[in-house]
Protein backbone atom coordinates (compact mmCIF):
# COMPACT_ATOMS: atom_id res chain seq x y z
CA UNK A 1 0.00 0.00 0.00
CA UNK A 2 1.55 3.31 -1.05
CA UNK A 3 1.44 6.37 1.18
CA UNK A 4 -0.93 8.16 -1.18
CA UNK A 5 -3.46 5.35 -0.82
CA UNK A 6 -3.28 5.01 2.94
CA UNK A 7 -6.44 6.02 4.83
CA UNK A 8 -6.25 9.62 6.03
CA UNK A 9 -7.36 9.62 9.67
CA UNK A 10 -8.00 13.38 9.53
CA UNK A 11 -10.89 12.85 7.13
CA UNK A 12 -12.52 9.81 8.72
CA UNK A 13 -15.82 10.00 10.57
CA UNK A 14 -16.40 8.06 13.77
CA UNK A 15 -18.20 5.29 11.86
CA UNK A 16 -15.34 4.94 9.37
CA UNK A 17 -12.74 4.94 12.12
CA UNK A 18 -14.62 2.21 13.97
CA UNK A 19 -14.71 0.11 10.81
CA UNK A 20 -10.98 0.66 10.37
CA UNK A 21 -10.19 -0.54 13.88
CA UNK A 22 -12.37 -3.61 13.36
CA UNK A 23 -10.18 -4.37 10.34
CA UNK A 24 -7.17 -4.00 12.65
CA UNK A 25 -8.79 -6.45 15.13
CA UNK A 26 -8.87 -3.63 17.68
CA UNK A 27 -11.61 -2.45 19.99
CA UNK A 28 -14.01 0.05 18.33
CA UNK A 29 -13.51 2.55 21.20
CA UNK A 30 -10.09 3.30 19.73
CA UNK A 31 -12.00 5.34 17.14
CA UNK A 32 -13.26 7.75 19.78
CA UNK A 33 -9.73 8.13 21.12
CA UNK A 34 -8.23 8.97 17.73
CA UNK A 35 -11.08 11.33 16.84
CA UNK A 36 -10.56 13.25 20.09
CA UNK A 37 -6.79 13.41 19.65
CA UNK A 38 -7.06 14.93 16.17
CA UNK A 39 -10.10 17.18 16.42
CA UNK A 40 -10.32 18.13 20.10
CA UNK A 41 -6.65 18.26 21.04
CA UNK A 42 -5.22 19.15 17.64
CA UNK A 43 -2.69 16.29 17.72
CA UNK A 44 -1.58 14.98 14.32
CA UNK A 45 1.48 13.06 15.53
CA UNK A 46 0.45 9.45 16.14
CA UNK A 47 3.34 8.96 18.57
CA UNK A 48 1.82 11.67 20.80
CA UNK A 49 -1.42 9.70 21.25
CA UNK A 50 -0.27 8.35 24.59
CA UNK A 51 -3.39 6.42 25.65
CA UNK A 52 -2.96 4.14 22.63
CA UNK A 53 -0.56 1.22 22.93
CA UNK A 54 2.81 1.49 21.26
CA UNK A 55 2.07 -1.54 19.05
CA UNK A 56 -1.14 0.05 17.76
CA UNK A 57 0.61 3.35 17.18
CA UNK A 58 3.20 1.56 15.06
CA UNK A 59 0.44 -0.16 13.12
CA UNK A 60 -1.28 3.18 12.52
CA UNK A 61 1.95 4.81 11.36
CA UNK A 62 2.54 2.00 8.88
CA UNK A 63 -1.04 1.76 7.58
CA UNK A 64 -2.51 5.28 7.80
CA UNK A 65 -1.63 8.95 7.52
CA UNK A 66 -2.84 12.18 9.10
CA UNK A 67 -2.70 14.83 6.39
CA UNK A 68 -4.27 18.28 6.43
CA UNK A 69 -4.28 20.96 3.74
CA UNK A 70 -1.57 23.62 3.97
CA UNK A 71 -2.13 27.17 5.19
CA UNK A 72 -0.24 29.57 2.94
CA UNK A 73 -1.46 32.99 4.07
CA UNK A 74 -3.25 34.46 7.08
CA UNK A 75 -4.92 37.85 6.55
CA UNK A 76 -6.42 39.94 9.34
CA UNK A 77 -9.08 42.54 8.67
CA UNK A 78 -9.42 45.79 10.57
CA UNK A 79 -12.88 44.60 11.65
CA UNK A 80 -11.48 41.44 13.28
CA UNK A 81 -12.28 39.03 10.46
CA UNK A 82 -9.57 36.64 9.28
CA UNK A 83 -9.03 34.98 5.94
CA UNK A 84 -6.76 32.01 5.36
CA UNK A 85 -5.46 30.84 1.99
CA UNK A 86 -5.48 27.04 1.93
CA UNK A 87 -3.56 24.93 -0.57
CA UNK A 88 -5.24 21.65 -1.49
CA UNK A 89 -3.87 18.52 -3.15
CA UNK A 90 -4.96 19.54 -6.65
CA UNK A 91 -2.58 22.52 -6.46
CA UNK A 92 -5.37 25.07 -6.25
CA UNK A 93 -5.74 27.53 -3.42
CA UNK A 94 -9.06 28.06 -1.70
CA UNK A 95 -10.14 30.50 0.96
CA UNK A 96 -11.89 30.28 4.32
CA UNK A 97 -13.04 33.18 6.47
CA UNK A 98 -13.61 33.58 10.22
CA UNK A 99 -16.08 36.27 11.27
CA UNK A 100 -16.14 37.15 14.99
CA UNK A 101 -19.37 38.63 16.31
CA UNK A 102 -20.85 39.29 19.73
CA UNK A 103 -21.47 35.91 21.29
CA UNK A 104 -20.33 33.79 18.37
CA UNK A 105 -17.63 33.13 15.81
CA UNK A 106 -18.61 31.98 12.34
CA UNK A 107 -16.30 30.08 10.00
CA UNK A 108 -17.14 30.16 6.29
CA UNK A 109 -15.75 26.97 4.73
CA UNK A 110 -15.05 26.11 1.08
CA UNK A 111 -16.13 22.79 -0.45
CA UNK A 112 -14.64 23.02 -3.95
CA UNK A 113 -11.68 24.57 -5.71
CA UNK A 114 -13.63 27.01 -7.82
CA UNK A 115 -17.26 26.48 -8.79
CA UNK A 116 -18.98 25.10 -11.86
CA UNK A 117 -22.20 27.14 -11.50
CA UNK A 118 -21.00 30.59 -12.63
CA UNK A 119 -23.52 32.78 -10.81
CA UNK A 120 -22.99 36.24 -12.27
CA UNK A 121 -22.60 38.06 -8.93
CA UNK A 122 -20.00 35.72 -7.39
CA UNK A 123 -16.24 36.05 -7.80
CA UNK A 124 -15.65 32.34 -7.17
CA UNK A 125 -17.63 31.34 -10.26
CA UNK A 126 -15.43 33.55 -12.43
CA UNK A 127 -12.45 31.38 -11.45
CA UNK A 128 -13.84 28.30 -13.18
CA UNK A 129 -13.66 24.87 -11.56
CA UNK A 130 -10.83 22.52 -10.68
CA UNK A 131 -11.82 19.87 -8.16
CA UNK A 132 -13.92 18.76 -5.23
CA UNK A 133 -12.19 19.06 -1.87
CA UNK A 134 -11.59 15.85 0.05
CA UNK A 135 -13.14 15.26 3.46
CA UNK A 136 -9.82 16.07 5.12
CA UNK A 137 -9.51 19.29 3.10
CA UNK A 138 -12.98 20.39 4.21
CA UNK A 139 -12.72 19.46 7.89
CA UNK A 140 -9.09 20.58 7.83
CA UNK A 141 -10.28 24.17 7.44
CA UNK A 142 -12.07 23.92 10.78
CA UNK A 143 -9.00 22.24 12.32
CA UNK A 144 -6.72 25.05 11.14
CA UNK A 145 -9.12 27.76 12.32
CA UNK A 146 -9.14 26.22 15.78
CA UNK A 147 -5.34 25.96 15.68
CA UNK A 148 -4.84 29.60 14.72
CA UNK A 149 -7.47 30.79 17.20
CA UNK A 150 -5.65 28.97 20.01
CA UNK A 151 -8.48 26.54 20.75
CA UNK A 152 -6.26 23.47 21.05
CA UNK A 153 -4.05 25.23 23.58
CA UNK A 154 -7.07 26.71 25.39
CA UNK A 155 -5.63 30.18 24.87
CA UNK A 156 -8.33 31.37 22.51
CA UNK A 157 -9.81 34.84 22.52
CA UNK A 158 -12.45 33.60 20.10
CA UNK A 159 -13.58 30.17 18.98
CA UNK A 160 -15.66 28.75 16.13
CA UNK A 161 -19.24 28.34 17.30
CA UNK A 162 -20.91 28.31 13.88
CA UNK A 163 -19.92 26.84 10.53
CA UNK A 164 -21.45 27.87 7.22
CA UNK A 165 -20.74 25.99 4.01
CA UNK A 166 -20.78 29.25 2.08
CA UNK A 167 -17.19 29.50 0.90
CA UNK A 168 -15.91 28.59 -2.54
CA UNK A 169 -17.96 26.02 -4.44
CA UNK A 170 -21.43 24.47 -4.35
CA UNK A 171 -21.47 22.09 -1.35
CA UNK A 172 -24.11 19.76 -2.75
CA UNK A 173 -22.05 19.10 -5.88
CA UNK A 174 -19.48 17.54 -3.53
CA UNK A 175 -22.18 15.70 -1.65
CA UNK A 176 -20.49 12.67 -0.10
CA UNK A 177 -17.40 14.49 1.13
CA UNK A 178 -19.42 17.37 2.55
CA UNK A 179 -21.79 15.01 4.37
CA UNK A 180 -18.89 13.16 6.01
CA UNK A 181 -17.26 16.45 6.99
CA UNK A 182 -20.54 17.66 8.54
CA UNK A 183 -20.74 14.45 10.57
CA UNK A 184 -17.28 15.13 12.01
CA UNK A 185 -18.16 18.76 12.78
CA UNK A 186 -21.24 17.69 14.77
CA UNK A 187 -19.73 14.62 16.45
CA UNK A 188 -19.33 15.02 20.23
CA UNK A 189 -15.95 13.26 20.00
CA UNK A 190 -14.77 15.88 17.51
CA UNK A 191 -16.04 19.48 17.37
CA UNK A 192 -19.49 18.92 18.88
CA UNK A 193 -21.19 21.70 16.91
CA UNK A 194 -24.97 21.96 17.14
CA UNK A 195 -27.11 21.02 14.13
CA UNK A 196 -28.57 24.52 14.41
CA UNK A 197 -25.12 26.06 14.05
CA UNK A 198 -23.92 24.16 10.99
CA UNK A 199 -25.47 25.48 7.79
CA UNK A 200 -25.36 24.16 4.23
CA UNK A 201 -25.84 26.89 1.64
CA UNK A 202 -26.94 25.73 -1.80
CA UNK A 203 -27.74 27.42 -5.09
CA UNK A 204 -30.44 24.83 -5.63
CA UNK A 205 -29.18 21.37 -6.60
CA UNK A 206 -32.61 19.82 -6.16
CA UNK A 207 -31.72 16.10 -6.40
CA UNK A 208 -29.07 16.56 -3.71
CA UNK A 209 -31.45 18.50 -1.43
CA UNK A 210 -33.88 15.60 -1.80
CA UNK A 211 -31.15 13.27 -0.46
CA UNK A 212 -30.15 15.41 2.53
CA UNK A 213 -32.60 13.96 5.06
CA UNK A 214 -30.90 10.56 4.79
CA UNK A 215 -27.48 11.98 5.70
CA UNK A 216 -27.72 15.01 7.97
CA UNK A 217 -29.94 17.31 10.00
CA UNK A 218 -27.84 20.45 9.51
CA UNK A 219 -29.50 23.80 8.88
CA UNK A 220 -30.22 24.94 5.34
CA UNK A 221 -29.75 28.21 3.45
CA UNK A 222 -31.08 28.75 -0.07
CA UNK A 223 -29.26 31.14 -2.41
CA UNK A 224 -32.30 32.58 -4.20
CA UNK A 225 -31.36 36.13 -5.27
CA UNK A 226 -34.41 36.71 -7.49
CA UNK A 227 -38.20 36.60 -7.08
CA UNK A 228 -38.98 34.92 -10.41
CA UNK A 229 -37.55 32.33 -12.79
CA UNK A 230 -36.83 34.76 -15.64
CA UNK A 231 -34.53 36.94 -13.60
CA UNK A 232 -33.01 34.10 -11.60
CA UNK A 233 -32.11 32.13 -14.73
CA UNK A 234 -30.22 35.12 -16.09
CA UNK A 235 -28.08 35.65 -13.01
CA UNK A 236 -27.99 32.01 -11.84
CA UNK A 237 -27.81 29.51 -14.74
CA UNK A 238 -28.67 26.58 -12.44
CA UNK A 239 -32.25 27.88 -12.37
CA UNK A 240 -32.70 26.74 -15.98
CA UNK A 241 -32.39 23.16 -14.72
CA UNK A 242 -34.00 23.49 -11.30
CA UNK A 243 -36.57 26.33 -11.29
CA UNK A 244 -37.76 28.08 -8.15
CA UNK A 245 -40.93 26.00 -7.63
CA UNK A 246 -38.92 22.76 -7.58
CA UNK A 247 -36.25 24.31 -5.36
CA UNK A 248 -38.73 25.48 -2.74
CA UNK A 249 -40.57 22.14 -2.81
CA UNK A 250 -37.32 20.27 -2.22
CA UNK A 251 -36.19 22.60 0.56
CA UNK A 252 -39.55 22.37 2.32
CA UNK A 253 -39.45 18.59 2.14
CA UNK A 254 -36.07 18.59 3.87
CA UNK A 255 -37.20 21.00 6.58
CA UNK A 256 -40.31 18.86 7.19
CA UNK A 257 -38.02 15.87 7.83
CA UNK A 258 -36.27 17.57 10.76
CA UNK A 259 -37.31 16.83 14.33
CA UNK A 260 -37.48 20.48 15.39
CA UNK A 261 -39.14 23.60 14.01
CA UNK A 262 -36.26 25.21 12.19
CA UNK A 263 -36.87 27.21 9.04
CA UNK A 264 -34.43 27.75 6.16
CA UNK A 265 -32.71 31.03 5.44
CA UNK A 266 -33.33 32.66 2.07
CA UNK A 267 -30.19 34.45 0.89
CA UNK A 268 -30.79 37.36 -1.43
CA UNK A 269 -27.89 39.40 -2.81
CA UNK A 270 -29.07 42.91 -3.66
CA UNK A 271 -27.51 44.20 -6.90
CA UNK A 272 -28.10 47.80 -7.90
CA UNK A 273 -30.47 48.07 -10.85
CA UNK A 274 -30.83 44.30 -11.22
CA UNK A 275 -32.89 42.86 -8.39
CA UNK A 276 -33.13 45.59 -5.74
CA UNK A 277 -36.29 47.47 -6.71
CA UNK A 278 -39.30 47.71 -4.45
CA UNK A 279 -41.38 45.62 -6.83
CA UNK A 280 -38.81 42.83 -6.56
CA UNK A 281 -39.35 42.90 -2.79
CA UNK A 282 -43.12 42.75 -3.23
CA UNK A 283 -42.78 39.86 -5.66
CA UNK A 284 -40.47 38.05 -3.24
CA UNK A 285 -42.98 38.47 -0.42
CA UNK A 286 -45.68 36.86 -2.57
CA UNK A 287 -43.37 34.07 -3.77
CA UNK A 288 -42.47 33.00 -0.23
CA UNK A 289 -45.96 33.43 1.27
CA UNK A 290 -46.42 29.66 1.71
CA UNK A 291 -42.76 28.99 2.52
CA UNK A 292 -41.83 29.59 6.18
CA UNK A 293 -38.36 31.12 6.23
CA UNK A 294 -36.05 33.88 7.37
CA UNK A 295 -34.59 36.25 4.79
CA UNK A 296 -30.99 37.45 4.78
CA UNK A 297 -30.33 40.41 2.49
CA UNK A 298 -26.74 40.71 1.27
CA UNK A 299 -25.63 43.97 -0.36
CA UNK A 300 -23.49 43.07 -3.37
CA UNK A 301 -19.75 43.24 -2.73
CA UNK A 302 -17.79 44.41 -5.81
CA UNK A 303 -14.94 42.41 -7.35
CA UNK A 304 -12.64 43.00 -10.30
CA UNK A 305 -14.40 40.97 -13.01
CA UNK A 306 -17.87 42.36 -12.36
CA UNK A 307 -19.62 45.51 -13.53
CA UNK A 308 -22.34 45.14 -10.91
CA UNK A 309 -22.72 47.88 -8.31
CA UNK A 310 -23.61 47.93 -4.65
CA UNK A 311 -27.20 48.94 -3.90
CA UNK A 312 -27.80 52.24 -2.17
CA UNK A 313 -28.61 52.23 1.52
CA UNK A 314 -32.05 53.55 0.60
CA UNK A 315 -32.69 50.58 -1.70
CA UNK A 316 -31.61 48.13 1.01
CA UNK A 317 -33.79 49.86 3.60
CA UNK A 318 -36.85 49.96 1.32
CA UNK A 319 -36.42 46.31 0.38
CA UNK A 320 -36.17 45.25 4.01
CA UNK A 321 -39.15 47.33 5.11
CA UNK A 322 -41.42 45.87 2.44
CA UNK A 323 -40.54 42.34 3.51
CA UNK A 324 -40.90 43.14 7.20
CA UNK A 325 -44.33 44.68 6.64
CA UNK A 326 -45.28 41.44 4.87
CA UNK A 327 -44.44 39.57 8.09
CA UNK A 328 -40.96 38.20 7.38
CA UNK A 329 -37.99 38.11 9.72
CA UNK A 330 -35.33 39.99 7.75
CA UNK A 331 -31.68 40.63 8.47
CA UNK A 332 -29.17 42.59 6.44
CA UNK A 333 -25.74 41.00 6.34
CA UNK A 334 -23.08 43.45 7.44
CA UNK A 335 -20.16 43.58 5.05
CA UNK A 336 -17.17 42.12 6.86
CA UNK A 337 -13.59 41.61 5.71
CA UNK A 338 -13.90 43.50 2.43
CA UNK A 339 -10.48 45.10 3.04
CA UNK A 340 -8.92 41.61 2.71
CA UNK A 341 -11.25 40.36 -0.06
CA UNK A 342 -13.15 38.20 2.41
CA UNK A 343 -16.66 39.61 2.06
CA UNK A 344 -19.54 37.52 0.78
CA UNK A 345 -19.12 36.79 -2.93
CA UNK A 346 -15.48 37.94 -3.03
CA UNK A 347 -13.66 34.64 -2.42
CA UNK A 348 -11.47 33.83 -5.39
CA UNK A 349 -8.46 31.81 -4.26
CA UNK A 350 -6.18 30.60 -7.03
CA UNK A 351 -7.87 27.87 -9.05
CA UNK A 352 -6.20 25.66 -11.61
CA UNK A 353 -9.22 26.08 -13.88
CA UNK A 354 -10.13 23.04 -15.97
CA UNK A 355 -13.05 24.80 -17.67
CA UNK A 356 -11.19 27.80 -19.17
CA UNK A 357 -14.08 29.90 -17.91
CA UNK A 358 -11.76 32.24 -16.02
CA UNK A 359 -9.93 33.13 -19.24
CA UNK A 360 -13.21 33.89 -21.00
CA UNK A 361 -14.34 36.18 -18.18
CA UNK A 362 -11.02 37.99 -18.14
CA UNK A 363 -11.15 38.56 -21.92
CA UNK A 364 -14.76 39.78 -21.70
CA UNK A 365 -13.93 42.12 -18.84
CA UNK A 366 -10.86 43.49 -20.63
CA UNK A 367 -12.95 44.14 -23.74
CA UNK A 368 -15.52 45.98 -21.66
CA UNK A 369 -12.87 48.15 -20.00
CA UNK A 370 -11.36 49.00 -23.38
CA UNK A 371 -14.78 49.97 -24.73
CA UNK A 372 -15.38 52.25 -21.75
CA UNK A 373 -12.18 54.13 -22.59
CA UNK A 374 -13.47 54.55 -26.15
CA UNK A 375 -16.81 55.81 -24.89
CA UNK A 376 -18.70 52.73 -26.08
CA UNK A 377 -21.27 51.08 -23.79
CA UNK A 378 -21.04 47.27 -23.80
CA UNK A 379 -24.28 45.69 -22.61
CA UNK A 380 -23.98 42.79 -20.26
CA UNK A 381 -26.61 40.06 -20.28
CA UNK A 382 -28.27 41.53 -17.19
CA UNK A 383 -28.27 45.20 -18.15
CA UNK A 384 -31.90 44.96 -19.24
CA UNK A 385 -33.14 43.29 -16.05
CA UNK A 386 -33.84 46.38 -13.98
CA UNK A 387 -37.41 47.50 -13.54
CA UNK A 388 -37.73 50.67 -15.58
CA UNK A 389 -40.76 51.99 -13.69
CA UNK A 390 -41.11 51.02 -10.04
CA UNK A 391 -44.79 50.10 -9.70
CA UNK A 392 -46.60 51.60 -6.70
Amino acid sequence: MTATHKPNLAGMSLAKLRALFVEFAEKPFRAEQVLKWIHQRGVVDIDAMTDISKNLREKLKQSTVIELPKILEDYKSKDGSRKWIVQVASGSRVEMVFIPEAGRGTLCISSQAGCSLDCSFCATGKQGFNSNLTIAEIIGQLWWANYHLGVFEEKMERRVSNVVMMGMGEPLLNFDNVMDALNIMMDDCAYGLSKRKVTISTSGVVPAIDRLKDYTDASLAISLHAPNDELRSKIMPINNKYPIKELLRSAQSYMDSLSDKRVPVIEYTLIAGVNDHRQHARDLAVLLKQFPCKINLIPFNPFSLSDYRQPSSTSVSNFRQILQKAGYTVTVRTTRGDDIGAACGQLVGDVEDQTRRSDRHKRRHAAGEASKKDGVKVLASTDNLAVTADRL
